[in-house]
C-alpha cells in the first residue's frame, strides 16, 4: 500500500487485541509497535531501553509533577511523552504502521489516515484465554486480567482528557468474543478503508488520485469541495463527468 495507513489498536486484557494487531500488521505488511517502541525511542536518544522500561506505561502522578522550561520531574510522564512524540514524527513523515496502545488514538487523532480500533471481550471468554495462555486457574487469571486493565486505564486516563475504552473515542469498537480472533481479523480486513483527497499530492488530477487510491487498496476517496473555483465546479459536474470519476475508482 503506497498511501499512508495507521492502525491504532487499544484492547482489554485477554481480548486477543495484541494478536489481532499482529495479524493486521502482517496482512497490510506494516511494522507494528508495542513494547518494542521503547527500544526504538531509546536507540534514537542513545540511552538504555532498560532504564526507560522502569517507567513505561505508568500513571502520571500529578502530585509529584513539576514542569520547568518544557521538562518535568515525572519520569513516567517523560517516558510517555518521548513515545508520543516519536509516533507523531513517524506519522508526520508519512510512515504507515500499526500501533498498540500508547494513547495512540488520541495522540494521532488529527491524522486523516488513522483508523482507531478498541478490542473488548466478554468476561468469561477473556478469563478462559488468559488461563490457556499463562496456565493459570480461573481465580488467578481473573485477578491478572483486572490488574492489567486497571493499569492500562490508569495510564491512559492520566495522560489523556478522554476515557480509556469509551467507544466515542474510537472509529470502531469490536467484541472479539463473538467471532473469535481469526474472524474478528477477517471482519476488520473488510472494514472500508478510505482516504482524504487533501492527503494526496496536488500535482495529480482528480482522476489520477482516484486511480491511485484504488491501486493502493483503498475502498473510497473523500473528495474536497472548498472555496477554490476548480473544486467548487465539481458541484456542477454533468452525469457523464460523474460517471467517469466512478469508473476511475471502480
Amino acid at each position: 500500500m503506497s498511501e499512508q495507513l495507521i492502525i491504532s489498536v487499544s484492547r482489554e486484557y485477554g481480548s486477543g487485541g495484541h494478536e489481532i494487531a499482529q495479524k493486521l500488521a502482517e496482512y497490510y505488511k506494516l511494522p507494528m509497535y508495542d513494547h518494542n517502541l521503547l527500544d526504538e525511542v531509546a536507540a534514537s536518544m542513545n540511552v538504555s531501553s532498560k532504564e526507560l522500561a522502569e517507567f513505561d506505561e505508568k500513571r502520571r502522578n500529578k502530585f509529584l509533577y513539576r514542569s520547568v522550561m518544557g521538562m518535568n520531574s515525572s519520569p513516567a510522564d517523560n517516558v510517555a511523552r518521548m513515545q508520543f512524540d516519536y509516533i507523531k514524527k513517524k506519522a508526520e513523515a508519512g510512515e504507515s504502521f500499526v500501533i498498540v496502545g500508547r494513547c495512540s488514538e488520541i495522540v494521532l487523532k488529527d491524522n486523516p489516515n488513522l483508523i482507531s480500533i478498541f478490542v473488548l471481550g466478554d468476561r468469561e471468554a477473556k478469563i478462559k484465554r488468559v488461563m490457556e495462555i499463562y496456565e493459570l486457574d480461573a481465580r488467578h487469571a481473573e485477578e491478572r486480567m483486572i490488574e492489567k486493565d486497571r493499569r492500562r486505564k490508569s495510564y491512559h486516563n492520566s495522560h489523556c482528557k478522554v476515557k480509556w475504552g469509551d467507544s466515542r473515542n474510537y472509529d470502531l469498537s469490536i467484541n472479539s468474543s463473538k467471532l473469535g480472533v481469526e474472524e474478528t481479523v477477517e471482519s476488520l480486513k473488510n472494514y472500508y478503508l478510505g482516504l482524504y483527497e487533501k492527503s494526496m499530492p496536488n500535482t495529480l488530477t482528480l482522476e489520477e488520485k482516484l486511480r491511485q487510491a484504488k491501486a493502493s487498496g483503498f475502498d473510497f476517496m473523500e473528495i474536497s469541495i472548498d472555496e477554490t473555483d476548480a473544486k467548487l465546479s465539481r458541484l456542477d459536474m454533468t452525469r457523464e463527468e460523474r460517471k467517469a470519476l466512478v469508473d476511475a475508482m471502480y
